[in-house]
């Protein structure tokens, strides 16, 4: 009887909240997986992974006769294959429940790994953590294993990085700390990666870097290790080595980089490279502990994720480079000449003259004539004086009828007064990411389902009500509604009612996160403590993108998804214009 098993969890809260067990079809991605999965098992040797070991039995089990257009489990369809090796093979897929791009792990279910393989597979998934790219599903079913994971269409390989130059100091430093920290957290849950190079590594749009195939990449090669966190350690030292001098740090060339002379042993970053940041080069140094290389300049080494960390946080922090600011061009003057009457042309060293004002009226008809107009004046003062007081008298003995502004942003008055706003269908959504990950992007679209019991949810942050700076500069979705409209009025339901609810709407020409909110068109905010925040602008905006935007959040209490604390859910979105 085939066996069908599924493994996937919901990312937990920033705030330190337990990870939530969910459905794979609401598992909380980073809005698609990475990539494309290049195998470079070749250069995979035991020289780039000190005392890893990989079995050496060979495998009989033959990767499994799929082609482009496979459906698995009815959902998930195979799209092109990465990598084919050893008798399993990789592919780009897309889900088509859920409309996204994923990765996918194909081997027959008689493959002597293929327990190791789910069994890694589900541990990964367990998790959670969001700085590995996650395990959405792992399944045995009609003589298959495979392992379902996200896909980062916005992601870079450091592969490719390093294909380019050398990292920038700060870059480098982002890797290992990052890179370290998330190892750490793994192997407090027991888990190692064993296989930690530069193609399993990934940097986002966003500057955040992420790690993929935690415990499955080892388990599909036959990988193993007794010191897994010193295989780990010393990985991310190589790849700290790797980012600071473009080489690999030995002898054979590996991962498109060129290795280290023959017989000249391992040598600091800083003596391979001119300007090699000292303090990083001793770092890489210090994990580079294996195959009897010693640490440099006295310093002890390193010998696991946890000491690594320690290590880069009793460092002088490395702050990014001040950006670049261009001088804007100097303001030239222009000259008119008006009428006959034409400026002289400046001769160079002269000064030239103040003209003259003509004289005043200083005739009899002239005295007359300001005579005159002072009269007009003072009477034309006078009528204004006496209509201004009769209209303050009447407005008194009238009724108040000016509209007001409730507390959620809301107005109320003479609405019929006003013009009937023709609702904009809303075409598409997608999360839009300024920093850090995404908070539920498979939901968006139940912001315009027309469904109020289905929402889409942000995370639960410790501090609050204003996400920046402790967390980030917000959290929002970008709206396409199909062509260029005139947007002037937004009403966008709440899951959690409070003080602090804060929206904006901007104007954007794209859907795409690299676009800066710096760039975009703002069309107006509004602070509210209701379920419904409306939004007005004060003229119409034409844009076919719209950011609803969110920078504080209220405090809430505890529900399927999350503990309590700041954070919000939008139920229905609708604009008109």
């Amino acid at each position: 009887m085939a066996e069908r098993s599924t493994a996937a969890v919901d990312v937990a809260d920033n705030s330190g909240d337990e990870p939530l067990a969910a459905k794979a079809d609401e598992a909380t991605a980073d809005g698609a997986a990475h990539t494309g999965e290049r195998d470079t098992a070749g250069d995979e040797t035991d020289e780039a992974r000190g005392d890893v070991t990989p079995e050496t039995a060979p495998v009989q089990a033959s990767p499994p006769e799929l082609h482009s257009g496979h459906k698995l489990a009815r959902r998930y369809r195979l799209e092109e294959c990465v990598t084919r090796l050893d008798g399993f093979s990789s592919w780009r897929a897309v889900d088509e429940k859920l409309r996204r791009a994923v990765g996918v792990h194909l081997l027959p279910a008689d493959h002597p790994r293929a327990r190791s393989v789910l069994a890694a597979a589900r541990s990964s998934a367990l998790l959670g953590d969001p700085r590995f790219v996650q395990v959405l599903d792992a399944v045995e079913e009609n003589d298959l294993v495979y392992v379902v994971h996200e896909w980062l269409p916005d992601a870079t390989e450091l592969t490719t990085l390093l294909a380019a130059g050398p990292l920038e100091v700060h870059d480098a430093y982002q890797l290992v700390n990052q890179v370290s920290q998330a190892m750490a957290a793994a192997h407090r849950e027991g888990l190692a990666h064993l296989c930690l190079t530069p193609s399993s590594v990934l940097r986002t749009s966003s500057g955040q870097w992420r790690i993929r195939g935690l415990a499955v990449n080892a388990a599909l090669r036959g990988i193993s290790s007794d010191t897994p966190q010193r295989t780990d350690t010393e990985a991310i030292g190589a790849l700290l080595y790797a980012a600071l001098t473009q080489r690999w740090p030995y002898e054979n060339a590996a991962f498109g980089l060129s290795g280290l002379p023959k017989d000249v042993g391992l040598i600091a970053p800083d003596q391979v490279r001119a300007g090699v940041h000292r303090g990083l080069s001793e770092l890489a140094m210090r994990a580079l502990v294996n195959d009897g290389a010693t640490a440099s300049r006295q310093e002890p080494p390193c010998t696991t994720p946890e000491e690594l960390v320690k290590a880069i946080g009793e460092m002088p922090r490395i702050r990014p480079p001040e950006p670049a600011f261009t001088t804007p061009p100097e303001y030239q003057r222009t000259t008119y000449q008006q009428g006959t009457y034409a400026r002289a042309q400046a001769v160079p060293g002269a000064t030239a003259p103040v003209p003259t004002p003509p004289p005043p009226l200083q005739s009899r008809t002239g005295k007359a004539l300001k005579w005159a107009v002072s009269a007009l004046l003072i009477a034309a003062l006078g009528l204004g004086s006496w209509q201004l007081a009769d209209a303050l008298m009447d407005q008194g003995k009238s009724k108040d009828t000016t509209p007001t502004q409730n507390n959620d942003g809301n107005d109320k008055g003479n609405a019929a007064s006003e013009p009937s706003a023709k609702p904009i269908t809303i075409q598409g959504a997608q999360e839009y990411v300024a920093k850090g990950d995404a908070q539920a992007p498979s939901d968006v679209g139940k912001t315009y389902d027309g469904d109020s019991s289905t929402y889409w949810r942000t995370r639960s942050y410790i501090d609050g009500p204003d996400m920046n700076p402790a967390y980030k500069p917000g959290v929002g979705i970008v709206y396409d509604l199909g062509s260029e409209q005139a947007v002037s009025a937004a009403s966008i339901g709440l899951r959690y009612a409070g003080d602090h609810t804060t929206v904006t709407l901007y104007a954007t020409d794209s859907m795409s996160s690299s676009t800066s909110l710096s760039s975009m068109k703002k069309i107006e905010t509004v602070t509210t403590s209701g379920d419904t925040a409306k939004v007005k602008a004060d003229k119409p905006v034409k844009s076919r993108y719209v950011l609803v935007w969110f920078t504080a959040l209220p405090k809430a209490p505890a529900d399927e998804y999350s503990n309590t604390g700041y954070k919000q859910g939008v139920t229905d979105v609708k604009f008109s214009g």
